[in-house]
């Protein structure tokens, strides 16, 4: 690790051969990846994301981040190889748009901008709960404030960062855990259970939960572990890129599974009863198997999660709109302002920009933030799996990269079985997001195309040698 997060030299902004600014390598695989697993925050997914999956899926939710987690490894390998074709700060908009066209590129930027100003203040408000045995605080201002201090530390040097997230990090693990321990300790019901399918009603009694609940659960089971991704939106940092993306982002998906599955599996096993699984009161199931310190052990621990989530989150999206802003996505003076770096080498006007809005976001109805979220991650992941499909034509076919097994089979599954998941969405999701994907397209064709020449020119970064 010594080698990876050495101390920080004064950052510098760079210039591409065209003038562009671009990211200082200085991250290695380590680095890399503690970077990446804060970012998935197995912990406070655990913690925040699950029990709602526990009110809707019961006995299920296991099972469906089981299933969520085996696509995911079809998506991990598009991410992987493109991410080593193609190693852009730009992420999924930079891929897509190099493979499948300008359009569908500045599509999937519209949904993965979607996801990263969404996804950090859906967890940021989920701190409170877990500072209670300490001190009650309004959600909504706790995960403003959050978000505000996320977007300080993203201020810093990454490798800086990468320390900070790397200890907060290891407690959270620990967390994570301590829950697994104590809910296989504490087993009410048998292994069985996990496929038993069963929920909770309001009435006390229970409902079997359907194939389509499960269907229509895997797009949230597909957030659980998305943080994954943020390998390839760090590939411009990673020193190098052509090896180190491809085993940042596999080892991170391997990694965030077990440590979020393992402890789902402990909790369906030991509550106590059908009733107390679905409330999905997870503080309450630990303090039970427990006691009173242990359970506030955990929960500051979830709380530092959060915290250190939310600094992950706001670096990678950072880099999203910094890279939007360097490729000429807005008019001149809000791209000058998106692509400057500070003293520490961080787009810090895109830091901003993307942490106070996050901290606004906090005060939004957080059932229409989850369900927006999963449409965009599943119409985002679509687009991806198109992009690996069309990833071996012509020039690209020769490019150094790391190439994924059994292609083009796992994009077309990948294709066929996302589309059906998208569908089965509900319809007032569909249409938030629809709607903005649709006001997206105008900006496209009334802003962008006719300025096609000099807006919209996602560049690749140079220096990209394995």
């Amino acid at each position: 690790m010594t080698d990876t997060l050495r101390p920080a030299e004064p950052a510098t902004a760079e210039e591409t051969g065209d003038g562009r600014q671009k990211l200082k390598r200085s991250i290695g695989v380590v680095g890399g990846t503690l970077l990446t697993l804060s970012c998935v925050t197995p912990a406070s997914t655990l913690f925040v994301v699950v029990p709602d999956l526990f009110g809707t899926l019961g006995t299920a939710t296991a099972l469906t981040i089981a299933i969520g987690s085996l696509l995911c490894i079809a998506v991990a390998f598009c991410y992987a190889e493109l991410g080593t074709l193609i190693p852009s700060a730009g992420g999924e908009y930079a891929m897509v748009s190099t493979l499948a066209g300008r359009l569908a590129g500045w599509l999937v930027f519209v949904l993965s901008l979607l996801v990263v100003m969404i996804v950090p203040p859906v967890i940021a408000m989920g701190t409170a709960d877990y500072l209670a045995p300490l001190v009650h605080l309004d959600p909504a201002l706790t995960g403003a404030g959050v978000m505000l201090l996320a977007t300080l530390a993203g201020l810093l040097d990454l490798r800086a960062n990468a320390w900070i997230t790397g200890v907060f990090l290891v407690l959270e693990v620990i967390a994570a855990a301590v829950v697994a321990v104590l809910g296989f300790s504490h087993a009410h019901r048998g292994a069985d259970s996990l496929v038993s399918l069963r929920v909770a009603d309001a009435h006390g009694g229970t409902d079997p939960v359907t194939a389509l609940l499960v269907v229509s659960g895997l797009a949230i089971a597909l957030f659980v572990t998305q943080g994954f991704s943020t390998a390839v939106y760090l590939s411009e940092e990673l020193e190098h890129p052509r090896r180190d993306v491809a085993r940042t982002v596999l080892a991170t998906l391997a990694i965030s599974t077990v440590i979020i599955l393992v402890p789902v599996a402990a909790i369906t096993v030991g509550a106590t009863d059908l009733t107390e699984l679905t409330g999905g009161d997870l503080s309450a199931m630990v303090t039970a198997w427990s006691n009173t310190a242990v359970g506030t052990f955990v929960s500051l621990c979830v709380a530092l999660a959060i915290v250190n989530a939310g600094i992950v989150m706001v670096i990678q999206n950072s880099r999203v709109l910094f890279a939007s802003a360097r490729d000429k996505a807005w008019p001149a003076p809000v791209n000058s302002l998106l692509s400057r770096l500070g003293r520490f080498g961080s787009p810090w006007v895109a830091t901003l920009a993307v942490g106070i809005p996050g901290a606004l976001f906090c005060f939004v109805d957080l059932d229409t933030l989850y369900g927006v979220t999963g449409v965009s991650v599943t119409g985002m992941y679509l687009l991806v799996a198109i992009a690996a499909l069309l990833g071996r034509r012509d020039t690209h076919r020769h490019i150094p990269a790391w190439r994924m097994p059994l292609w083009p089979a796992v994009p077309v599954l990948l294709i066929a079985v996302l589309g059906y998941v998208l569908v089965q969405q509900d319809p007032a999701y569909l249409l938030w997001t629809g709607g903005i994907t649709a006001v997206a397209t105008l900006y496209w064709a009334l802003y962008l195309r006719p300025r096609r020449d000099t807006h919209w020119l996602v560049s690749l970064p140079e220096d990209t040698e394995a």
